[in-house]
């Protein structure tokens, strides 16, 4: 309306054109707005009072009215894709129990004139692939709301199916699985078909499911084709699948000879034997490496004609779609060099009376023959075709084979020397320095001895280290613990055309020492009387023979306080005998020894001193006590000192107590101290620098009275029978310990002094 005022309006509706209306005002009665909820045809006008006063209605407005219900647009066949040629159904589905529905179609967003709910096309073509949507109106103004689209594709190419079989081989008493299947597409129902060969005529297969899956049972070419709809649509044929067929015959191969390992200018023959029925009917197949082979014969020549292996296998086929399994793999080994034998024996040496067995083999093949040689000058046969032969004479033995017709040779075998024992000839081994004990470092010489008077015998030795032969000497320098064990030795020799050998001879165990061998010193008497004679007596650790013995008289050294040696007159090559005797010697002195064998010499260590000792008080130096009195206590301290015509001096005691006294000393008033409590048993005596040994003193106590005792000066002894007197005998080892034990026979002289009794509850000594 135009802008005067006081106007109010009035809505009015119809249902379609012709039909009654329906009136309603406007909320508030001015108002120019109206809400409606049905679909329909609706005017307006408008009017006032005062005069009453009606405009014409207002051109109509068709409202339509949606409802709940849903359109669905469905495709038969069910499926996206649909080939050109086939029938397909687009269906428009309303939900809902009102099935008094008119149908609107719209293809690609375009509306057309169909009104039914199924829109069927026959023959489809590429053209009628778009997009389908559909509603339902119940009458012109009450409809749903437009569907979702549907889209339809029509593929111009004819479908073809894929065949696929989960194996292609059928085992004895099992089936394959075949799968036919046609893409991107729904509701196909499969057709099976088998031929017995590519010429012959496909054969439907029968009584079966049309489904995608089937399980056969025969072997054949195999494929299948999919359709579906009223009027059939059938896809192509699918690709072919071939299904072999394994009987239950079992193929095997085998070679004649059956030789697993052939040599250069051998042949064999590879077969392949069907068990578990006739055999005869059957094709062959081969492979050789893995590889299927050309070969189609059941057996065939092969040669050596290169260095390889040749792995083989073969299947039989009698139908063109049924065979065997393959056999198991049978391998050859082919040598491109001539077959070696080899021979050993039992042993080299035939013992008096017996034989030694010699053995021929080729390794790794069969069927030989044996051929025997015996060398003398010549190479001469021996009739055996054994590969094992006894011989009972000496000599050089070889050996071939041969096999196969025509016979192959193998090379000759290395040759085995054997000897015969000769009787009543005996190898032994000696031994220079002669002990079967022997020390680090030594030189030791064995030597293998045949008392036959004949020169021509060559040597063999066995040891632990190795074995050598040839000469008749043995010898082990600078010896270690590697060479203990057991040494023999045997001769041999070649004369006349005879290999005559001695038996082994009896085992030398030479056992091998890590430490040096110590010598062991013995002096008698200790002590000297007017005219004896004085024997040292050297003894090795753990005795052996060979030993020459070396005698020393020792020396002090004042650069420090040990002693240098100085050989005795008679002993710079050694002595035989294991004493030596000193005539008529009338002061203390000291001596070493040791012993040495072989060439070089090897020497054991140096013994440790042994002394003699003299109370003469007339030597070039004297050994003063002081107090000089016959008694006194034995907690006093007594003083030792040296007098003679040299510059230093010192005392030496046995055993060695290392005390002051024991370093050098200035001859003018110096001397040293022992005291009681702090020593023990002991012989004393001076050595001068210049090298000279003063008489010795003999200080013991003894344990009851206890009494300090110092022999070495005159007096009667109560024994007037000089043979019955105690003669010391002072093993160094033991370190001359009983010395001091008793009274030793000659004029004595005693100093003593008492200990005063004990009270400690007195505090009294």
């Amino acid at each position: 309306m135009d802008d005067s005022a006081g106007w109010k309006y009035e809505l009015f509706r119809q249902t379609s054109t012709g039909s009654g209306k329906t009136s309603q005002t406007a909320d508030g009665g001015e108002s120019d707005r109206f809400s409606v909820s049905q679909g329909g045809i609706y005017t307006c006008r408008g009017w006032r009072s005062d005069p009453d006063a009606f405009t014409p209605e207002s051109d109509a407005v068709i409202i339509e009215e949606t409802v709940s219900n849903k359109a669905v647009v469905t495709l038969q066949p069910n499926g996206p894709l649909i080939y050109s040629g086939e029938t397909i159904t687009v269906r428009c589905e309303i939900g809902g129990r009102n099935t008094r529905w008119e149908y609107e179609w719209r293809v690609n967003n375009t509306n057309i004139s169909h009104k039914d709910h199924e829109y069927k096309i026959i023959r489809a073509s590429v053209s009628h692939s778009g997009d389908y949507r559909c509603k339902g109106r119940k009458d012109s103004y009450y409809s749903t709301e437009w569907s979702d689209v549907s889209t339809l594709t029509v593929s111009s190419n004819k479908p073809k199916p894929t065949l696929t079989a989960d194996k292609t081989i059928i085992p004895v008493g099992g089936s394959v699985t075949l799968t036919c299947s046609v893409d991107g597409s729904a509701d196909w129902k499969y057709d099976w078909f088998r031929q017995t060969s590519e010429s012959s005529e496909a054969q439907l297969i029968r009584n079966v499911n049309p489904n995608r899956v089937i399980s056969v049972y025969q072997g054949g070419i195999y494929y299948c084709r999919g359709g579906r709809g009223d009027s059939v649509f059938y896809t192509e044929n699918s690709n072919k699948v071939t299904i072999q067929e394994t009987v239950s015959n079992k193929a095997v191969v085998t070679l004649q000879p059956n030789w697993p390992l052939i040599y250069s200018g051998e042949t064999i023959t590879v077969r392949c034997e069907i068990e578990g029925g006739e055999d005869t009917g059957w094709e062959y197949k081969w492979r050789v490496n893995n590889r299927f082979s050309s070969q189609k014969d059941k057996e065939f020549r092969i040669s050596a004609s290169s260095s390889s292996n040749v792995n083989f296998m073969c299947k039989g086929r009698r139908y063109l779609y049924s065979s065997t399994e393959w056999s198991e793999a049978v391998i050859l080994t082919r040598s491109f060099n001539k077959a070696k034998s080899t021979l050993r024996a039992d042993s080299d040496i035939i013992p008096v009376g017996g034989s030694v067995t010699l053995t021929c083999s080729v390794d790794s093949s069969a069927d030989w023959k044996y051929y025997w040689f015996r060398e003398y000058s010549a190479l001469q046969s021996i009739r055996n075709v054994k590969p094992v032969n006894k011989v009972s004479e000496g000599g050089i033995y070889q050996c071939r084979a041969g096999r196969g017709d025509p016979e192959i040779f193998t090379e000759f075998s290395s040759a085995v020397t054997v000897w015969k024992t000769v009787p009543n000839k005996t190898a032994v081994v000696t031994l220079q320095p002669n002990s079967t004990e022997i020390y680090s470092g030594e030189t030791i010489m064995l030597r293998c001895e045949i008392h036959d008077g004949d020169t021509e015998w060559e040597y063999e030795w066995k040891s632990p280290r190795y074995t050598s032969s040839n000469k008749n000497e043995y010898m082990i320098s600078y010896a270690s613990s590697y060479d203990s064990g057991n040494y023999r030795c045997r001769g041999r020799k070649m004369k006349n055309a005879e290999y005559n050998s001695t038996e082994w001879s009896a085992d030398i165990k030479l056992t091998v020492s890590d430490n040096k061998p110590a010598s062991v010193l013995t002096v008698s008497p200790l002590w000297l009387s007017p005219g004896d004679s004085v024997t040292l007596s050297c003894e090795v650790e753990h005795p052996s023979a060979g030993w020459r013995f070396y005698w020393y008289k020792i020396v002090p050294k004042l650069s420090d306080n040990s002693y240098i040696y100085e050989l005795l007159p008679g002993s710079i090559n050694g002595t035989e005998q294991d004493s030596y005797i000193i005539h008529g010697p009338t002061h203390t002195a000291g001596y070493m020894c040791r012993a040495g064998r072989g060439d070089p010499v090897y020497y054991t260590q140096y013994s440790k001193p042994g002394f003699v000792w003299s109370g003469d008080v007339h030597s070039a130096v004297t050994l003063k006590v002081s107090p000089d009195i016959v008694q006194h206590f034995t907690n006093d301290s007594v003083s030792l000192s040296c007098e003679g015509n040299f510059t230093k001096w010192r005392v030496r005691s046995f055993p060695e107590d290392y005390s002051d006294c024991y370093n050098w000393r200035f001859m003018t008033g110096s001397t040293c101290n022992i005291k009681r409590y702090q020593q023990s048993d002991a012989v004393y005596w001076c050595e001068s620098g210049s090298g000279e040994f003063s008489n010795a003193v003999n200080i013991t106590i003894q344990n009851d009275p206890k009494i300090l005792t110092l022999s070495g000066w005159p007096i009667q002894s109560e024994s007037t029978n000089q043979d019955s007197a105690t003669h010391h005998m002072v093993n160094l080892n033991e370190t001359q310990d009983h010395i001091y034990n008793s009274l030793l026979h000659g004029d004595v002289c005693v100093y003593e002094s008492i200990r005063g009794s004990e009270d400690p509850e007195n505090g009294k000594v």
